[in-house]
């Protein structure tokens, strides 16, 4: 499932699936290169469409090639860049005309298409996050991980949000992502928090951080603890987890002294 891309952000779609739709895991993430390609039947010219096909996150990063493109186009939703792809190639074997699919260059091989224009996102370097989801377990620490949670308020109140950013700040862990969707249940304002951190549940630092949470806040959906993608080093965090370590065997000593 997509949920991050590096040119519109977050993929709301799938944040919403998984926040209110499905209770599934995360299992791992891949970072992925995305070549946007214009894809029809053997012989389509870009004259000839009158259609295109794709899921909205797509046409979206190409909107500019396609509005000095194909004006005229009528721009039609599909579930996957897979079927938009598919659906084009079915109804051109049925004698369709002028349709087209946004999605990868090997799409058309397994569709039976062909690329009719390659690269055409409005921005080079586009890359989406993909992670992989499952409804039971929770892969072991790696000591590269990320962590994810949906934090609903308690109230919609002035500091709000700078509570919840603050455990995460106290204990030195890194967020890789925040953003906000719509509760769908309180009305305008009410919003809940998306947010992947570095770390694991695993470790003694987030799970500090979601006990804490768990507690002061009006409810925290867990998403899941999984292997992050690349093999950056967390150095900033490996000290604050000694350092808390440190403090833990601190107040353990303090706590040997308590008469009985």
């Amino acid at each position: 499932m997509p949920i991050e891309n590096s040119i519109e952000g977050t993929v709301n779609f799938t944040q919403d699936a998984l926040i209110f739709d499905y209770e599934l895991l995360i299992q791992r993430e891949v970072v992925l290169d995305i070549e946007h390609c214009l894809l029809a039947a053997a012989g389509t010219t870009l004259s000839d469409i009158s259609v295109v096909l794709s899921i909205p996150v797509a046409t979206a990063q190409c909107s500019a090639w396609l509005r000095d493109t194909l004006p005229n186009a009528d721009v039609q939703a599909a579930n996957s860049t897979a079927d938009a792809a598919r659906s084009v190639g079915e109804r051109s074997v049925a004698g369709e005309k002028g349709l087209a699919a946004l999605a990868p260059a090997n799409a058309a091989e397994l569709y039976g298409l062909a690329v009719v224009a390659r690269d055409i996102a409005d921005h080079a370097g586009n890359q989406t996050r993909f992670v992989l989801v499952s409804q039971h377990g929770i892969p072991q620490p790696t000591g590269h991980d990320k962590t994810g949670i949906v934090v609903f308020q308690r109230a919609d109140e002035p500091g709000s949000l700078i509570s919840i950013l603050q455990e995460f700040a106290a204990r030195r862990i890194n967020l890789s992502l925040l953003s906000s969707r719509p509760t769908k249940a309180g009305g305008l304002g009410d919003y809940c928090f998306i947010i992947y951190a570095d770390g694991h549940v695993g470790d003694e630092l987030m799970a500090d951080v979601l006990r804490d949470l768990h507690t002061k806040q009006g409810g925290v959906k867990f998403l899941g603890s999984y292997p992050a993608a690349g093999d950056q080093a967390h150095t900033a965090r490996e000290h604050a987890d000694a350092r808390w370590q440190d403090a833990d065997d601190w107040v353990a000593h303090l706590r040997t002294q308590i008469r009985d």
